[in-house]
């Protein structure tokens, strides 16, 4: 079949994507799995301090960043859902290279060293399951569906990370990290299985896309409007427990729960608001949303405002990251749309993996607080990126055009 750009219905658009959006979270729930344990299984367990743990645990984040591009590339070339297949595939393969580590226990560095090959190739699994699955149901929902499909799919991997750690903490309790590195393995062969059979969309010709450096050009601005938002999604992950723990507050894990709940029950309920209003004034608006949550957290008297702010963050950032995802898509053709996808996650990498220890050194020199007055800052020019790309979006209109032509 060939890639159209048609726009289903929005119960149809849901029924196309729903079986992606299956094999995209059980594909993101065996990434989960480690999140928690595998610091414990370096250190406890094979005795390595926390710079090891860094870089083992780091190297999928690394992988995932230099392979974006491959992915899309793939995508674009072969189909969404071949790509999709081969990160199961790859996922799959790390699972078995964490098995390998188990056995050489007895050499923690060798068996170090072989963990730290396995999260690469599962980091290189990320990148294609999930640019393979957003240009999956882009080629199936039609481009103005765009907003819909980024935050549909996007909410399945969200949810995904989220069970994932309890589970993966679950299991590693039951069984250690053996039963990590079996759930790693079974899990993606599993979800193949039940991938192989879903209808894929046949990839346009070589001939139909748009050279690298057209898609970077129609990419690069909503992209690093989507860093600077993303900041507020690092400073939840990386200091909310921290800011609970250190005044004593508890939950600690109150604050990300409520970003992912909220966020996840939000682009469940207003996914497609980017499709029908236009991303760029979608996220200027849900911008200013995340920034009152960030400015709420850093102004905190007490758990239960902080929770508010968590809430508002996850509910702002649920939209400005499809809507400026959208805004990246909009006017190239399907064939592209898979690399664009690739290259507008590497900002999304690049704010957390530079972004998250430039807050650090915020939190280690003014306090925790700061760093969400920081990352609510950073709002302001992803607000000025989605006011500059609507006011393009409006000047670009076909009524423009008319009433110009007129």
């Amino acid at each position: 079949m060939a890639a159209t750009d048609t726009a289903p219905k929005h119960s149809g658009t849901m029924a196309r994507l729903l079986p992606i959006m299956a094999a995209v979270f059980a594909a993101f729930l065996l990434i989960g799995l480690a999140l928690p344990v595998l610091p414990l299984h370096l250190h406890q367990g094979l005795g390595f301090g926390p710079f090891a743990v860094g870089l083992v645990t780091g190297s999928q984040f690394v992988a995932s960043l230099l392979s974006r591009i491959g992915a899309g590339n793939y995508a674009d070339g072969r189909g969404g859902k071949r790509a999709v297949v081969v990160g199961l595939v790859a996922a799959a393969l790390a699972g078995l290279v964490y098995l390998g580590s188990l056995t050489l226990l007895d050499r923690p560095t060798a068996s170090a060293t072989v963990l730290f090959v396995g999260r690469a190739v599962l980091g290189a699994a990320e990148s294609f399951i999930i640019t393979g699955g957003v240009a999956w149901g882009l080629a199936l929902a039609g481009g103005r569906n765009s907003g819909k499909v980024i935050a549909w799919i996007g909410m399945a991997m969200f949810a995904a990370l989220a069970l994932g750690a309890p589970i993966g903490s679950a299991l590693y309790e039951a069984g250690g990290f053996a039963a990590i590195a079996l759930g790693t393995t079974l899990l993606p062969l599993a979800t193949l299985l039940a991938t192989l059979p879903m209808r894929g969309v046949k990839a346009a010709g070589v001939a139909a896309r748009q050279s690298w450096t057209s898609v970077a050009q129609a990419v690069w601005l909503p992209g690093v409007g989507a860093a600077f938002s993303s900041l507020g999604y690092g400073a939840i992950l990386s200091f909310a427990a921290l800011l609970f723990a250190e005044r004593g507050w508890q939950p600690v894990w109150l604050p990300f729960t409520a970003y992912a709940a909220s966020l996840i029950a939000a682009r469940l309920c207003f996914g497609h608001l980017p499709d029908r209003f236009g991303g760029a004034r979608v996220a200027a608006v849900f911008v200013l949303v995340e920034a009152a949550g960030l400015l709420s957290i850093w102004l905190a008297p007490g758990p239960p405002v902080a929770a508010i702010g968590a809430v508002l963050t996850g509910l702002g950032y649920s939209l400005v990251y499809p809507g400026l995802g959208a805004e990246a898509v909009e006017d190239l053709p399907a064939s592209n749309r898979g690399l664009a996808m690739g290259l507008y996650t590497v900002f999304l990498d690049v704010a957390l993996g530079f972004g998250s220890p430039a807050l650090g050194l915020i939190a280690a020199s003014a306090g925790l607080r700061l760093v969400f007055l920081a990352a609510a800052a950073a709002a302001l020019p992803a607000l000025a990126i989605a006011l500059l790309l609507g006011r393009k979006a409006r000047a670009t209109s076909p009524g423009t055009k008319r009433a110009a032509a007129g």
